[in-house]
């Protein structure tokens, strides 16, 4: 029976998601799948079907999609809907049922789906359904808790693969998140620490003007401090990284059937693919409700096998509730025993919030405002929230104050075909930690300047009592990162100074994640200009990079504007500023020069034009678009825009996020498309290694036109 069904999957084309190894499960229940699910042969044949490109992504098969729209339940042959008082029941083979009807039918010791005929390894116990009807009245759309069933203490240790059954791993959720696994940071190499990082953190100091004269005041006089962040180590080795945890917060909600959730699930294998053995991954779905599906465990080889199980038994049903997959995500990083030196959650939701949150352009009044709903931990900017908008329905307000707020990135993924690519980039960026808890510390040298301001983004600055001193908390740099912050002094008439005159002092503090040391840099001297008697009428020239950098705030700022005009409904003023400011940035020095940064930002800007052509253009995709935009400038970090094909989004891009990219686009998923036809004397993979690579092969996926 079970080569039959193999066969028939093979015709319809089933092959979308992630391969789960023949090693994983009982070999009968691997084609227990539904149309979202991961399923693909256990057997490694050639694919005779592959799935058929669209503008939106891929193709299910007419048939499955057909199937999949019929909720019915297959025991009482009625409709299975919201609002009608029964519990909803989806067994692990995916098909669902009302619960009432199932607890009926496998009372008696018969624990067979009545669709497919697998056999469960859970079955929902009638006194359990008794017990919820004399109390609480389920929910329609509620995920049920189904009580594992009791096993003896060697059935892990009797698989001959050493992986535990899917049972013993994602269907118990214990009530405090401390069932970590342990570091293994003892076992690392002894030089790891030392080959981690390629130097230490560079400080650059410009100036806007070199010399002013003494009998000219110059208000807002500009220092612009330039933060270069390490290379990393030239060694592909995970053990030559800071290792992190990585708590992946997934909408599943039935908005995401089909394609969707499909797509996603190869992305998250690509996730677990490039995570390393000293990394932690957990992942959290959330619909109507919030579920732990996998335990932050460590990604070794049987790790992430056993993490693509878990990702490979999702499936989409119910509502949105992103405040209870948040809050689920962020309890796994606090209840933890261990901790790694990055920890980072990753949200991706497609629609509006159901439950609740209200967003913060809605003006609705049901529910509070998520900050009060959230662990103070993500508030504190503790646990940055890398959050992604997928499509044209999701809440890109919300989405974009969520990873605002908690020190995180916004991105819009608007094709369902870049969500691997997106967090490509993201991962990219993670696994390159190499400066953390930064701190910069400006302190004004002559006794009668004061700092007027300080242009930091969404970085935070604290300012002394006398205005003279002031510190940046910037946080964590990935390799080779860039930050760059003017600070702004006033420049007084006066008398008697020597030649030059001193004005700021720069000192930087931080620590590197690998060796847990502390790292105090200051600059080269100080920052000096010269106060000549006079300068006659020569004009000063202005520092090509703070010029720059002032294009840079610039072109936010108006973004930022136009945003709010198109809020308001006025698309025809939001379109004329951000063309004036188009024409500001060509005349510019920068722009008459062709610098790249003011190419991509008039690029910007002239997307942003296009995508507030209408109010319908503008609902479906320009926010979203334009908060992707103004989170990478105020972080000055980069986010997915689009469809991942513009300059504009590389505009904050490092070469560890360029490399992950590349390798999403030029692997036929586990396996680069150039080594697939190399030559027969390579080095050989180890058969757990070749086990991995297999399970995550697939047909090559469409590219966005």
């Amino acid at each position: 029976m079970g080569s039959k069904w193999r066969k028939a999957k093979l015709a319809l084309g089933l092959n979308l998601c992630l391969y789960v190894p023949k090693t994983l499960e009982d070999p009968s229940s691997l084609s227990r799948r539904s149309d979202d699910t991961v399923s693909l042969s256990p057997v490694m044949v050639p694919r005779p079907t592959t799935p058929i490109p669209s503008s939106s992504g891929l193709r299910l098969p007419r048939s499955i999609s057909k199937s999949s729209s019929k909720k019915t339940c297959a025991i009482c042959l009625t409709a299975m809907k919201a609002g009608q008082g029964h519990a909803i029941f989806t067994a692990e083979c995916s098909h669902s049922f009302h619960f009432h009807c199932i607890t009926t039918s496998v009372k008696h010791g018969n624990p067979i789906c009545p669709v497919c005929r697998a056999k469960w390894n859970e079955v929902p116990l009638q006194s359990h359904n008794a017990k919820s009807k004399s109390s609480v009245k389920p929910r329609d759309d509620a995920w049920m808790t189904i009580p594992p069933r009791r096993s003896s203490q060697n059935q892990s240790s009797s698989r001959p693969d050493g992986l535990r059954p899917v049972s013993s791993i994602f269907n118990t959720e214990p009530a405090v998140f401390n069932d970590d696994d342990p570091l293994e940071h003892q076992d690392r190499p002894a030089e790891s620490s030392k080959a981690g990082v390629s130097g230490k953190l560079e400080v650059k100091t410009y100036p806007e003007v070199s010399e002013v004269a003494r009998s000219v005041s110059f208000k807002d006089f500009a220092v612009l401090i330039n933060l270069k962040a390490p290379a990393a180590s030239n060694s592909s080795s995970s053990s030559s990284r800071a290792p992190v945890d990585l708590v992946t917060v997934l909408d599943v909600s039935g908005s995401m059937a089909g394609t969707k959730l499909a797509l996603l699930k190869r992305a998250m294998g690509f996730v677990i693919q490039n995570l390393g053995p000293f990394d932690r991954l957990s992942v959290i779905s959330f619909s109507s409700t919030a579920r732990r599906n996998f335990p932050l465990r460590l990604m070794t080889e049987t790790g992430k096998q056993e993490a693509l199980q878990a990702v490979n038994a999702l499936v989409s049903n119910g509502g949105t509730n992103i405040a209870e997959g948040l809050k689920k995500g962020a309890k796994v990083l606090i209840d933890r025993r261990f901790k790694n030196s990055v920890s980072s959650i990753v949200l991706l939701s497609d629609g509006q919030d159901t439950y609740t949150m209200t967003s913060p352009t809605s003006g609705g009044s049901r529910g509070t405002d998520y900050k009060t709903l959230l662990p103070k931990e993500i508030n504190g900017n503790r646990i940055p929230v890398h959050a992604f908008g997928f499509g044209a329905d999701h809440d890109a307000s919300l989405m974009h104050s969520i990873a605002e707020n908690s020190g995180g990135t916004f991105s819009f993924i608007e094709s369902e075909t870049v969500i691997q690519d997106a967090f490509a980039q993201c991962i990219g960026g993670l696994l390159s930690v190499v400066v953390q808890e930064l701190c910069v510390k400006v302190e004004c040298v002559h006794p009668v300047l004061r700092i007027g301001s300080v242009k930091a983004g969404s970085y935070r600055f604290d300012s002394g009592p006398d205005s003279r001193t002031g510190c940046i908390g910037v946080g964590d740099l990935y390799a080779e990162e860039e930050r760059n912050f003017l600070v702004n002094l006033d420049i007084p008439i006066v008398d008697g100074v020597s030649d030059p005159m001193s004005v700021l002092k720069v000192r930087c503090i931080y620590k590197d994640p690998m060796t847990k040391e502390t790292v105090d840099l200051s600059t080269s001297g100080e920052v000096k200009i010269l106060r000549p008697i006079a300068i006659g009428e020569r004009r000063p020239v202005v520092s090509i990079e703070v010029d720059r950098q002032r294009i840079r705030l610039r072109a936010a700022e108006v973004i930022s504007e136009a945003r709010v005009l198109a809020e308001r409904g006025d698309l025809t003023e939001a379109v004329s500023v951000l063309e004036t400011c188009r024409g500001i940035l060509t005349a510019s020095v920068s722009g008459r020069a062709g610098d790249p940064l003011c190419v991509s930002l008039c690029a910007e800007l002239k997307e942003t034009q296009e995508r507030m052509a209408s109010r319908q253009v503008y609902e479906a995709s320009g926010r979203a678009y334009v908060l992707a935009g103004l989170s990478s400038h105020s972080w000055q970090r980069a986010t997915a825009r689009g469809d991942m094909s513009d300059t504009t989004t590389m505009s904050y891009q490092t070469q560890s996020m360029v490399d992950m990219v590349n390798l999403s686009q030029t692997m036929n998923f586990g396996k680069p498309l150039a080594s697939a036809n190399s030559s027969s004397n390579s080095t050989p993979i180890p058969s757990a290694q070749r086990r991995l690579r297999q399970a995550l092969t697939f047909p090559a996926r469409p590219r966005p036109r």
